[in-house]
């Protein structure tokens, strides 16, 4: 089916609005959708460190954050497909902002009562909002006017996301964890109840500003397409999900893009997980100003990416993802073995090596699906679950340190957060294996 709108795009005329006047304002509104699940999935990134040093949680505990969050996102993929085609994209919009919103504020009683579990909670309920946003805001998009111009505007919309990605980082960084107490986990153990207490009240005060305040933002949108009604139902065709399912599965293009996503989605998530504690474990810096690297990394992904969009036009996309996935192997490999200042900058690339990998394999995988593309998109955005598999996996090897003997000379904390990038290392090989045995033509 991207086949043939692309097909259609390049003999569009030149006169074609991409966005014809009528849907200008339901496509900013959009635009808003794009750029808010950007800035929240970047900014949860950096609330592992935040809550491991507020709740004194090990790495695998911390990262609890990140399985809520991810695996929201994997369970409510096909939901989403299912009420788009039941209703209509309107409706899937407004399920997702009223989930996030719902989510957000459930962040007040958990900051109130410094419990844990609450947030998990409403982690888990914000990012499934999140989830049928993005499943639905795409198609949602392409819906927005001539045919010829679908691909183009889509793409105009997800230039913005990264917008938000950037935003999150900021807002991670100068609201949430420059607000962090900078008391040691000793430190903490040795304070009375009542002040530990006032020190986490003050901490998880500023992890609510930002979600919370974002909300005001998020009952806007909601407002306008509650009161603008003419949002049509995704008509192209029968969603039978089982059928689908069966007829996907044997198809090993589409079945191993599934597994490689969920091996990539890992390897993203838990590198920008553990980004910051490795910055502060090895340069013995704080969560805010290790954050800096963080957003270097962000800013060399986006930068990669569009970069890799332009000579895609040259070089076979399965080529190019098989070098970069070459290179994130290396990179990964310096992240382990290399002395500090190497290694922390070889952790700075492995963003750039990932930038292409999440459209390239979703592209390859979706390739002439035809009818079944529906559930095959919802299958590749269950792949997600990935980061919420591998991250607390990565952080498992960090507290125990099993890995520590590939790496004899560092010692310690150090020795365990270097080795537990061999995780990364598998990640990247599944990826390179999947480009080297699915390649297709410059088209894909």
């Amino acid at each position: 089916m991207e086949q043939k709108i692309k097909g259609r795009a390049g003999n569009s005329s030149d006169k074609t609005p991409i966005v014809p006047k009528q849907y200008i304002v339901h496509f900013v509104m959009l635009i808003s959708c794009f750029i808010l699940w950007g800035l929240l999935n970047n900014m949860t990134d950096n609330l592992v460190p935040a809550f491991g040093r507020i709740f004194m949680l090990e790495a695998a505990d911390a990262s609890l954050t990140q399985v809520a969050f991810y695996g929201s996102y994997a369970v409510l993929a096909l939901p989403a497909a299912v009420l788009i085609k039941k209703y209509s994209y309107r409706h899937g919009v407004l399920v997702g902002l009223g989930l996030y919103i719902v989510g957000a504020m459930g962040y007040i009683p958990a900051a109130m009562s410094q419990n844990f579990n609450l947030f998990l909670i409403s982690v888990f309920v914000l990012a499934g909002g999140l989830s049928i946003l993005e499943t639905t805001c795409n198609p949602y998009v392409i819906s927005l006017g001539d045919e010829s111009t679908s691909v183009r505007r889509l793409n105009l919309a997800q230039a913005f996301n990264p917008i938000g990605s950037l935003t999150g980082i900021i807002l991670a960084k100068y609201l949430i964890l420059s607000n962090l107490n900078p008391a040691t986990y000793e430190e903490r153990i040795a304070m009375t109840p009542e002040a530990l207490s006032a020190i986490r009240s003050n901490e998880l005060l500023w992890v609510c500003v930002p979600y919370v305040g974002l909300v005001a933002i998020a009952i806007i949108i909601w407002c306008f397409f509650k009161k603008n009604k003419d949002s049509e139902k995704d008509e192209s065709g029968d969603l039978n999900i089982v059928k689908s399912i069966k007829k996907l599965v044997k198809i090993p293009r589409y079945a191993f893009g599934v597994v490689a996503q969920f091996f990539y989605v890992g390897v993203q998530i838990a590198v920008w997980t553990w980004t910051i504690q490795y910055v502060m474990t090895t340069l013995g810096l704080n969560e805010a100003a290790a954050a800096q690297y963080y957003l270097i990394a962000i800013i060399s992904f986006i930068i990669c990416r569009w970069v890799c969009t332009a000579l895609m036009k040259y070089i076979d996309p399965a080529i190019m993802m098989a070098i970069f996935a070459i290179g994130g192997i290396a990179f990964s490999l310096g992240t382990i073995y290399l002395p500090t200042n190497q290694s922390v900058w070889c952790l700075v690339a492995i963003s750039a090596c990932m930038s292409l990998m999440f459209p390239t394999i979703y592209g390859i995988a979706l390739k002439d699906l035809g009818e079944e593309v529906k559930v095959g998109a919802a299958g590749l955005i269950m792949a997600i679950l990935g980061g919420a598999v591998i991250t607390p996996f990565m952080g498992s090897l960090i507290d125990s340190g099993k890995l520590s003997s590939i790496v004899p000379m560092f010692n310690g904390s150090e020795a365990a957060i270097r080795s537990s990038f061999l995780v990364p290392v598998v990640c990247f090989a599944v990826v390179l294996l999947y480009s080297i045995c699915f390649r297709t033509k410059k088209s894909a």
